[in-house]
Formats: C-alpha cells, structure tokens, sequence
C-alpha cells in the first residue's frame, strides 16, 4: 500500500452538500483525472490519498477487499451526504487476466458528485482544488497495428472458431488492439467529454490511464440491492431507420448471437445466484441501441445476503462469458493461445466502491489505455461455432471508432 505524502496517519475525510457544479468532467484538472459519469451525473475525482497496488493471483479481489476496508475503516470521515458515493471512495481497475499486474486502486483526494438531484464535494486532508487549465488537442493521430495484424486476428478467429467445433469450448471472446500515437500529449479530459457528450448511455470512466466508454455495468450495488446489464449479440447500426429496424430484426433472428447472449446470462446466474436471496433474470433480452452499434440486452436485479461488498460480487462475476467465454477456464486457455497480447484493463472491471460497501463496476470496453502522447485501444466479439472472421473482424472495427473518435473528435 501507498499512502500519499503528508497522510501517513488515518484519513481526514469530509463530505459535504454543494450547488451543482454544472458540468463535472469540466471541473477536472488536468493531471491523472478519475472519473465515472453516466447522463451526467456521477463522481469526478482529482489527487491521491492512498493506493493499492494489488498483486496478481486469484486472490486478487479479496486481497484489495481487506486492504481497502482497512483504509475506510480507520478513516475519520465526516459525512453530511450519507449517499452511494459519499464518504472516502476508491476507484479501480482491474486487469482482465489474474496473472498479469496492473491492477490498481486509487483513494483520491477530492471527489466532486451529482446524484439524484444532489452534489457534494468530498476531501480528504486540505482540499485539493487544482487550478483547472485549458483543455489540450493532441493534434494529429497517426496509426499502428497492435499485436496482430488484422488478417493475423482473422486467422486467430478461424482457428478459434475449429476449436469451438471440435467441441473444445462453447465461445470464446477474441480482442485485438490498435496503436496510436498523437503529435502532443493526449488530455484526458477530452477524450471523457467526446465520450460522455456522445455515448451517454454508457458509463465513461477514467482510471489510471485507463479511458473509456462502456456500455456494459457489470454490477451496482446499493444497500441490498445489485444490478447488471448483460450485453452479447452485436450488429452495426444501420444507414436509415429501415436499415436499422432490419438490423434489429437480423440480429434477433441469429442463432449465432441469440446462442452467445445465452451463455451470458446464464454466466451472471450462476455466479450471482450464490450471493442472492432473490434473482430476477429476464426470459428474453431487449435491445440497447447506441450511436454505433446494437446489442442484446439483459438487465438483470437481485437482493444481496447482508455482509457482502461490491468487490465480492465483482470477484464472483468477472469475467463473465461476455468477455471470456464458455466454460470460462476454457476460454481463458484459448485467449492466452490466440490473442497473442496481454489485455491488460481491457475487459478487466473498472468502476468504484465505497466505505459503505457500495458503487457502480463496468466491464472496460470501448477504451484505450492512455501514456503521454501514446495510446492503446482496444475491441472484441463473442467468437461461435458459426463466427466468420471477417464479420468478427468488422466488429471489432466499429467497436475501435469509439475511441478513434474519442482521440480525432
């Protein structure tokens, strides 16, 4: 653990009502911002009171559990708010392989949220209200291939698409990435208000360099109660309503994508069903509609057993069959042999959690990892027994425009 200079002793926390503070993504400095924000409302935070820098291993999420609660739990904390969010939170990233390093949580020092028709502002020792400068453009982007190339991706997926076949696995979920590299360095700030401004559906999220757009919650978790949004099944939007609404049809229709959704849901029942004493699972998924694409969608509620924190549930749930595949011990072989990358916090959780137990994990989808003036994106889709790589491969282009976007505007 790594507390920050001038707070070795318990932290000083105080949460209190402000005016609303308009924009909260525009209130953000420009250094290491974290931020989680979903039809603008949300949390933004600034600074650095502590961080866990949480080994690999399986343990992993009860290990940065423990850790954190013992932070909270010697806090004096002076909450006026006494909301999901208020209070000392930490945010986090979690790798998406268990093996690999990199995961990450963060207590900053000042937290500015809106929630509910409410705002308040949290800080821990002096309040740290950075002086907000003017938000950069990097300049011109310039493009690279990640790991693979893309006919190096498509042969993966064909090989992957034998293996399921073969009767080896069910699915498996293959990404690729894409480098870039911009002419200044990347503000980060810029690349959420892009985000937020044109996917606000989904939750866009800032932590430790990881940004991003997802539009798949993993958990929330408030009091007793949890939500998840189960999303797999993909086809791009359409050139006109008619187009769309065909689309929409198509995607319904296909075995393929109705199979993939399936073994999604039937994934978060499994591993939610032990933690529950009540479940509500959809019997058919709805569509979620963004400006890119369309997805099946499943959300899913249930009542937790007293006791349990939000990193409990993100521990049982991740990865679910709509990152990793089925079975999942399977899968995770068939990507370590395939994708020919580490994902890093790609697909991996991401989200916060309070002293109280609660907050809001998506799964890191649609985001590049951000370094200077360089910059990793990443995308993927469910690979079936009927997958063929070059739609698998158009997939996953459409899904990298959103960071693209993101970084030319």
């Amino acid at each position: 653990m790594k507390v920050a200079p001038g707070l070795t002793r318990p932290l000083v926390v105080r949460t209190a009502l402000v005016g609303d503070p308009g924009d909260l993504i525009s209130r953000l400095p420009g250094t290491a911002p974290y931020a989680w924000i979903r039809h603008g409302e949300g949390l933004v935070a600034w600074g650095e009171a502590a961080r866990l820098t949480v080994p690999p291993g399986p343990g992993r999420f009860e290990w940065a559990r423990d850790r954190l609660s013992a932070i909270f739990g010697e806090a004096h904390v002076d909450d006026d708010v006494r909301a999901p969010g208020s209070g000392p939170v930490a945010f986090g990233s979690f790798t998406f392989d268990p093996r690999s390093p990199g995961s990450v949580l963060v207590v900053p020092r000042t937290i500015l949220a809106r929630r509910d028709g409410r705002a308040w502002l949290t800080t821990i020792g002096e309040e740290s209200l950075n002086p907000v400068s003017p938000v950069r453009d990097p300049g011109r982007i310039r493009y690279g291939d990640g790991s693979l190339t893309a006919p190096e991706w498509e042969h993966a997926v064909a090989r992957a698409v034998r293996q399921i076949r073969s009767g080896r696995l069910a699915k498996v979920v293959l990404a690729r990435d894409l480098t870039a590299m911009a002419e200044r360095p990347i503000d980060v700030r810029l690349l959420l208000s892009r985000l937020a401004r044109r996917f606000p559906e989904c939750y866009t999220f800032s932590c430790a360099g990881l940004v991003g757009a997802t539009p798949e919650l993993l958990v929330r978790h408030t009091g007793e109660t949890i939500e998840s949004l189960v999303l797999a099944g993909t086809t791009a939007r359409g050139s006109g309503t008619a187009d769309d609404a065909a689309r929409s049809a198509a995607l319904f229709a296909s075995a393929k994508d109705r199979q993939e959704h399936a073994c999604a849901v039937e994934s978060v029942r499994e591993t939610l069903g032990p933690l529950c004493t009540e479940l509500k699972v959809p019997e058919e998924p709805e569509l979620l509609v963004l400006p890119n694409v369309q997805h099946l969608a499943s959300p899913v509620t249930g009542r937790l057993a007293a006791g349990i924190s939000v990193l409990d549930v993100v521990a049982a749930m991740h990865p679910t069959a709509a990152v990793g595949g089925t079975p999942t011990p399977t899968a995770l072989e068939v990507i370590r042999e395939l994708e020919g990358m580490d994902r890093a916090g790609y697909a991996g959780p991401v989200g916060w959690v309070d002293a109280r137990g609660d907050g809001e994990w998506g799964i890191a989808l649609r985001c590049a990892q951000i370094s200077g003036s360089r910059a990793r994106l990443f995308a993927g889709g469910g690979i079936m027994a009927g997958s063929d790589p070059a739609a698998e491969l158009a997939e996953a282009q459409a899904k990298l425009r959103v960071m693209q976007y993101a970084l030319e505007g």
